[in-house]
C-alpha cells in the first residue's frame, strides 16, 4: 500500500489471513461476543459493559472497512482485528493495535504471528521507520508476544486501574 491507496491488501500468514470485511462478518463478530478477561486486557474499566449488540458488531465492521490500515484476523473464521493506527507516511510511523476476541485462540502463538506479519508489511511494503504501541503492564501474554515480534520497551508508565 502506498500513500494513494485507499485500502490495504489482504495479508497471508501461516494458518491465517488478514483481510478486509466481507458479508457475514457482523454476525461472526456478534457470535464472538465480549469476554470480560479479554476486555480487561484491552484496558476496560471495572464495570464490564455486558452483552455485545448487533449494532456494536455492525459498527465494528464498518470501522474496520473505513480504516486505511486495518484487517480482520481470519483463522478458520473471524477471530479478531489488527490495525496500524495514526499511519503517517511523511514521518514514516504508525501505532500498532491487535485484539483477539476468541478466548480459545489465546496463548497459541496467533498474536505473535499476526504481529510479525503486520510489522513485515509496515517496514517492507510501507517503508515505515517506526511502529509503536501501548500495552498494560499486567498484560504479560501481550508483552511476551510483542517482545517475540521485535518490540522493545522504551519507557514505562505505571498507573492503577
Amino acid at each position: 500500500m502506498n500513500a494513494s491507496s485507499d485500502t490495504p491488501p489482504d495479508l497471508q500468514g501461516v494458518g491465517f489471513v488478514l483481510r478486509r470485511p466481507r458479508d457475514g462478518d457482523v454476525d461472526a463478530r456478534l457470535r464472538l461476543g465480549r469476554h470480560p478477561e479479554i476486555y480487561r486486557m484491552f484496558g476496560a474499566g471495572r464495570s464490564f459493559p455486558g452483552l455485545f449488540s448487533y449494532g456494536e458488531a455492525a459498527a465494528w465492521v464498518a470501522r474496520i472497512a473505513g480504516h486505511p490500515a486495518a484487517w480482520i484476523i481470519d483463522q478458520d473464521g473471524l477471530t479478531g482485528e489488527v490495525r496500524l493506527d495514526n499511519l503517517n507516511h511523511v514521518d514514516r510511523r504508525a501505532s500498532f493495535a491487535i485484539g483477539i476476541f476468541d478466548p480459545e485462540r489465546l496463548g497459541k502463538g496467533l498474536g505473535t504471528a499476526v504481529t510479525k506479519r503486520v510489522l513485515a508489511y509496515a517496514f517492507d511494503e510501507l517503508a515505515l521507520h517506526r511502529v509503536s504501541l501501548r500495552v498494560l503492564a499486567f498484560n504479560e501474554r501481550a508483552i511476551a508476544a510483542y517482545r517475540k515480534s521485535g518490540f522493545s520497551i522504551e519507557a514505562a508508565n505505571v498507573s492503577r486501574l
